[in-house]
């Protein structure tokens, strides 16, 4: 069978975003290229080595140059004519919806063919369950047997981005475990796959509403909601944030950027009881200030700060 490789050249920002709307339109896979993350790998761990990098790019790293973010799906080649510019006019219209606030890069794309039999399963033999205290991020395809201790949140191979291996979703996850109550209501604010709602659920929380602007993160919270048996403790809103303020969150998390983080800041808080906490993450240390700053001027008060790589977290409460 053979595959067209679709790449979008883009910005370390709008990586995921771009990532999110390809998971829309495959099951092959996709990979995101970010020199960023070589660099925070080098930073956190003196002794990383890597056997196999391309010589330019160490070139460019040692210089600091500016290099695109690569974003990558693979399509079957029958069905490239129709699949592709879908892709790209959701990706275009994501852009558009960011209202300036996220920057997006050149989108410059380009297409290759792939011949491959096996290689999806290959690339399937490189996920396994990602552990975030006592949460299990597992594949649906892997049979894994939880410890007693443990709480497993499935996820659907086709609907895969907030997978819980990026720093930004599994900071959310480690500190929402530190809060959550069997009486906690939570909020998730951009729910991507639906995994922090999931997980809240898991945890005992009583109640997860969960919202996204992309319709393809509502159908993958619903799905994913389905898959792990908590679609009755869970609401799923195609809105950016909720449109009920009689709903009042024990938790609210966002794992956003942070330019659309500092947008939001004047209506986030609406949703969260007096008492509640604010659980903030996909920040990059150029935007931290800012974020602080913003949610500062409304009434919050950080009183947790996490680092993983080159992400931030903020934990906030009401002053």
């Amino acid at each position: 069978m053979k595959y067209i490789e679709l790449t979008i050249h883009t910005t370390t920002e709008a990586s995921e975003i771009i990532s999110d709307v390809m998971w829309g339109y495959t099951e092959y896979g996709v990979s995101i290229c970010d020199r960023a993350d070589i660099i925070a790998l080098q930073t956190a761990k003196e002794s990383t080595f890597w056997d196999y990098m391309d010589d330019d790019l160490e070139a460019d790293l040692a210089a600091d140059k500016p290099s695109d973010v690569l974003v990558k799906c693979y399509v079957a080649e029958d069905v490239a004519g129709e699949v592709l510019p879908s892709i790209m006019k959701d990706i275009y219209d994501a852009k558009e919806r960011s209202g300036g606030f996220v920057p997006f890069g050149t989108l410059e794309d380009t297409k290759r063919f792939v011949n491959g039999d096996d290689w999806i399963d290959v690339w399937k033999k490189h996920f396994r369950p990602i552990h975030l205290g006592t949460i299990v991020v597992v594949p649906e395809w892997i049979d894994y047997a939880p410890a007693p201790h443990e709480r497993v949140v499935l996820l659907d191979s086709n609907m895969a981005f907030g997978t819980g291996e990026h720093e930004t979703t599994s900071m959310c996850v480690e500190l929402m475990q530190e809060y959550i109550t069997p009486e906690s209501v939570c909020i998730d604010v951009g729910c991507g796959s639906g995994i922090l709602g999931i997980s809240a659920i898991k945890l005992g929380a009583a109640k997860a509403y969960l919202t996204d602007i992309d319709p393809i993160a509502v159908e993958s919270s619903l799905h994913n909601s389905e898959l792990n048996g908590v679609a009755d403790k869970t609401v799923v809103a195609h809105s950016n944030l909720l449109e009920n303020t009689e709903v009042q969150g024990d938790i609210m998390m966002a794992n956003i950027t942070g330019e659309v983080l500092k947008m939001l800041a004047p209506s986030i808080p609406k949703n969260l009881k007096k008492d509640g906490v604010l659980i903030l993450s996909g920040i990059i240390e150029s935007r931290l200030e800012m974020v602080k700053a913003a949610y500062e001027a409304v009434g919050m008060q950080v009183v947790l700060e996490r680092r993983k790589g080159e992400w931030f977290a903020l934990v906030l409460k009401h002053e």
